[in-house]
């Protein structure tokens, strides 16, 4: 035994100081950014089924929900609309008193402070449920391009911080980049939905936005979750049509996507924590199978050790509480 050579690495690890001394990786409040759904009516704060603890809120429930937030110290969250009404075209996304413009005014004018996103896109607001003008039955991609421009530009028109635009269409980006410079809104940076696989993970949020497709699925505007090159050709278009984040989109299956967008551009990048991968924790916790807090801390260091800078997630307020009793 005394001829043996190797390194003691169990050295860094033998108590909780010294592991917390040589940690390379943090989750901070500042990390995250919070989903809320709106819903138009009054005293609405419903559970969405799939979704325990995500709620539809009315905009008279809206301020609770966001002193809640800001109390926590989460300093950003993104707004998603539900209509009472929708049509062909998705005119509620772009109505100047559409619900999310709505709430945008509302959180602004109550907490100014708190960097509010908006989710621009069509498919809540569709009949069909679909990201853009159908023309039988084919998703067409130019005439989009001017209705998913004057959403954005109606959302900063509301004192939105930031627009996220969520949709695939080619060419969104310097479509939405061109309507808000020409309209004044110049400083409003965008957060690309750069790389959004066409994903199983969705399922729950398409409940809790009513925005299944009434026909097909959108595998024709939504990424192959088969490729990896094709996710750097799309962030490489978006940032050259003026992107300010990428997002990446899902999470957890795609984390070397993360890592490869990371690697190649030098711009924030965001991962989309969605609906699938939260209710599968929730879903394993309920039934006892999972210690829930540190399977999601696990994962969401995960995200952030393969170089996200940001993450949106519905475990935000949870995770502000862990955080705060830590310290």
């Amino acid at each position: 035994m005394k001829d043996l050579q190797f390194t003691r690495h169990r050295r860094l690890r033998n108590s909780d100081n010294m592991r917390s001394l040589v940690r390379e990786t943090y989750l901070h409040k500042e990390d995250f950014i919070y989903p809320i759904f709106v819903v138009e009516g009054e005293n609405i704060r419903n559970e969405v089924p799939s979704m325990p603890g995500v709620y539809h809120l009315s905009l008279d429930l809206l301020n609770a929900e966001m002193a809640e937030v800001t109390d926590l110290g989460i300093k950003s969250v993104i707004v998603f609309g539900v209509p009472k009404e929708k049509d062909e075209v998705g005119t509620q996304a772009y109505h100047d008193h559409g619900i999310v413009q709505q709430a945008i005014s509302q959180i602004k004018e109550s907490f100014p402070e708190l960097v509010v996103i908006a989710d621009t896109c069509l498919c809540q607001y569709t009949s069909h449920g679909h990201c853009g003008i159908v023309e039988e039955g084919r998703i067409l991609n130019d005439p989009t391009l001017d209705l998913l421009a004057r959403t954005a530009v109606s959302q900063a028109r509301a004192g939105a911080d930031i627009i996220a635009p969520s949709n695939m269409m080619d060419g969104f980006v310097a479509a939405i980049r061109a309507g808000l410079d020409e309209n004044g809104f110049e400083d409003v940076p965008i957060m690309s939905y750069a790389v959004k696989y066409s994903s199983a993970f969705y399922g729950p949020f398409r409940d809790a936005a009513h925005s299944s497709p009434q026909f097909g699925d959108r595998k024709t505007y939504q990424m192959d979750p088969a490729n990896r090159q094709e996710a750097l050709r799309e962030a490489e278009s978006d940032m050259l049509e003026g992107a300010d984040f990428l997002i990446v989109k899902p999470a957890m299956a795609y984390l070397d996507i993360i890592r490869d967008v990371k690697n190649n551009f030098n711009v924030p990048v965001v991962a989309y924590n969605v609906s699938g991968e939260y209710s599968m924790i929730k879903a394993a916790a309920m039934n006892g199978w999972i210690n829930e807090q540190e399977v999601v801390m696990e994962k969401l260091i995960g995200m952030k050790r393969a170089g996200v800078d940001l993450i949106i997630t519905y475990y935000a307020k949870d995770v502000a509480r862990w955080l705060d009793e830590k310290k």
